[in-house]
């Protein structure tokens, strides 16, 4: 009984600290007015720094992520001082990561749909209804009913997608220029990415898509 009663009251802490999911503004417009994004086609190997600050750990060093249209990513990051490395292989709504050796780097990337946002993609689960309302330059979509996902574009660009949990934004990732920001509002857990570097090779190699032991 006491740890049901610890459990709901961090859980009622933990949504405490989830914002308010702002109401829409702006005119309305039809739900095929969602701008259609997808990753550049063919290959991007992507160098970046990155930096976590969560409540348990606080961590920086240099990452490299391997893009391969139309739905296929790999993540390493490595620890500065050559402590300690990490990776994730995304594809399609699959997030994996080395048996054993994966909790750090689960911690630190937003799950399939925030990081696959992150890239500049929509890759969102099937929900029903999509209110879209254009203001300006800027498009915001909630999808879902109640509403589960808010997306914000600047023109057709992404920049912006929010998790929403009962009427709270849960977490996010933010996008801007060659900076990327994810946010857990729950666990007050922030990543910070900063790209250094892009170029496009004709191919990767396919071990990069496994885990060999």
């Amino acid at each position: 009984m006491i740890r049901r009663i610890v459990g709901a009251g961090l859980l009622a802490l933990s949504t405490g600290c989830m914002p308010r999911l702002s109401p829409l503004v702006g005119e309305i417009q039809p739900a095929a007015r969602l701008p259609r994004t997808g990753i550049m086609p063919g290959h991007s190997h992507i160098v970046f720094t990155w930096e976590l600050e969560d409540r348990d750990m606080a961590g920086r060093g240099d990452g490299v992520a391997r893009v391969a249209s139309p739905d296929s990513a790999r993540l390493d990051f490595f620890l500065a001082g050559g402590f300690g490395n990490g990776a994730a292989v995304l594809i399609g709504d699959s997030l994996r990561t080395p048996s054993g050796g994966g909790d750090m780097v689960r911690r630190m990337v937003p799950p399939p749909a925030l990081l696959w946002a992150a890239l500049g993609r929509v890759a969102l689960p099937n929900l029903p209804d999509t209110v879209i309302r254009v203001e300006g330059t800027t498009l915001r979509a909630d999808v879902g009913r109640p509403v589960m996902f808010r997306l914000t574009f600047h023109g057709d660009s992404l920049v912006r997608a929010e998790r929403v949990e009962g009427g709270r934004v849960a977490e996010w990732v933010e996008r801007s220029g060659s900076r990327m920001r994810y946010r857990n509002e729950g666990s007050r857990r922030s990543l910070q990415l900063v790209v250094t570097k892009t170029d496009h090779p004709l191919e990767f190699d396919a071990s990069i898509w496994r885990f060999d032991k």
